[in-house]
């Protein structure tokens, strides 16, 4: 699953973690990522000492075997962590999904965390890129699901998605047991206190988002990538 962020990302891990069948696995590019950028994100240190940080270690490791005999293996992705030296020709061997939110009520999220967030943060084009290697190469679009949807109608967006995966819809998608997971990265203590006290999918709430005029460019440049995903996002 590629996601950008500031989204439902960790609850959408939560509902397939809550499946008997399914491993989960959280941003497992995330240490190569602050390695590469040098960024200093909250416990950086923490997640370089508790996760691999050599790019193709983690490559192998999602393309080979699911853990702990589980059937299906869903590997929660920020699309950003993907960077240019990356080779692509592993992701062939996965099947993709993609999550996107709206840009403004994003970019008004991810500016409250880094003031300094550009494009680059909001892994747009990397999901774009990830979208249409997989769609030249399946004959069709692969699945996008918008997370205002899911939080509308979790039972309907989650059947479509599970649907277009071709794996079996499981109603324990819909609750889980609040606290920490063993899976749950190292920055978790930094960023997953509201999932942590979570037991579902929070109700949709609609938001008005005003954001400031220095921010219309960043919105601009968002617009027709987020755009062309949204045009073909699974509907109830």
């Amino acid at each position: 699953m590629w996601s950008g962020p500031r989204n439902i990302s960790t609850a959408m891990m939560r509902a397939f973690g809550s499946r008997p069948d399914t491993a989960v696995i959280d941003e497992p590019l995330y240490a190569h990522y602050l390695k590469v950028t040098g960024v200093a994100h909250p416990g950086r240190e923490q997640v370089l000492a508790a996760h691999e940080s050599d790019w193709e270690k983690v490559a192998a490791t999602l393309t080979g075997p699911v853990p702990n005999g589980r059937v299906i293996w869903y590997q929660k992705h920020m699309a950003h962590h993907l960077l240019p030296m990356i080779r692509r020709d592993w992701l062939d061997g996965l099947t993709h999904a993609f999550l996107i939110r709206e840009p403004d009520a994003m970019i008004a999220s991810l500016v409250k965390t880094f003031p300094g967030a550009g494009f680059a943060d909001t892994g747009l084009e990397q999901q774009c890129e990830i979208f249409d290697r997989v769609a030249d190469r399946l004959g069709r679009a692969p699945p996008v699901v918008l997370a205002s949807d899911i939080l509308k109608n979790p039972r309907e967006l989650l059947t479509a998605l599970c649907e277009a995966l071709c794996i079996p819809y499981q109603s324990e998608m819909l609750d889980w047991a609040p606290g920490p997971r063993a899976t749950d990265g190292a920055w978790a203590p930094h960023w997953y206190a509201v999932v942590e006290a979570s037991t579902g999918f929070e109700p949709y709430r609609p938001q008005r988002v005003v954001l400031p005029a220095a921010l219309e460019p960043l919105l601009d440049e968002c617009r027709p990538w987020y755009e062309k995903l949204y045009a073909l996002r699974l509907r109830a």
